[in-house]
């Protein structure tokens, strides 16, 4: 557990509370940030251990000074994702308050606009690309998530070739085969999503 959380604390150096251990195997941090979220998200759906549950809304303010001891319709939706998280093979949930058992069901008809989309839309949106980058992500072979653990650091094909041992050529091709391309698209694309759920969540 020490060795998680000091992972996360360097995912989100910036957090609203930092993650704590709040009751056996659970750690629980308050961010503002829909990017770092999605980094976090992913970065746990990658070990493939952890149960991934994201809330959406409120919070009760002012925050207290510890992340145990929030409270508000935020919390209360992440609580309800890590539940619907442990029944999904990606491990991954994302929840809103837009109802008493906390679903993500669409309430929009298909095409509605998107900066007019209800909260549970909102929601489902930002869900299903979190949902599409993880099982991106799992579906990679051994080589190809080497050759994207350099490209996230920004190692352009030469420096990446170097590290691994391979030719330029031979690194662009894992990263064509690891869909790297769709994934540095998709990642900030979430992150918008997220950022529009939340925005709807506090409107709701």
């Amino acid at each position: 557990m020490p060795a998680l959380l000091e992972r996360l604390g360097r995912l989100a150096p910036q957090p609203l509370r930092p993650f704590e251990r709040t009751a056996g195997d659970e750690v629980q941090g308050v961010l503002d940030d829909p990017g770092v979220v999605v980094a976090v998200v992913l970065a746990l759906a990658d070990e493939g251990r952890w149960s991934t549950g994201v809330g959406v809304g409120p919070v009760r303010r002012p925050l207290p000074a510890s992340t145990r001891a929030g409270a508000g319709p935020a919390f209360e939706a992440a609580r309800a994702a890590v539940t619907a998280a442990k029944g999904v093979r990606e491990g991954v949930a994302l929840r809103g308050p837009d109802g008493p058992d906390g679903s993500s069901g669409a309430d929009d008809a298909p095409g509605a606009p998107l900066e007019e989309a209800g909260p549970a839309t909102a929601v489902l949106d930002a869900e299903t690309a979190l949902l599409l980058l993880v099982g991106l992500r799992a579906r990679r072979s051994g080589p190809g998530r080497e050759a994207v653990a350099l490209a996230e650091r920004g190692l352009g094909p030469r420096e990446a070739a170097q590290h691994l041992g391979v030719t330029p050529q031979a690194v662009s091709q894992r990263l064509r085969a690891a869909a790297w391309t769709a994934e540095e698209r998709t990642r900030p694309l979430a992150a918008r999503l997220l950022a529009r759920a939340a925005r709807a969540a506090e409107r709701a």
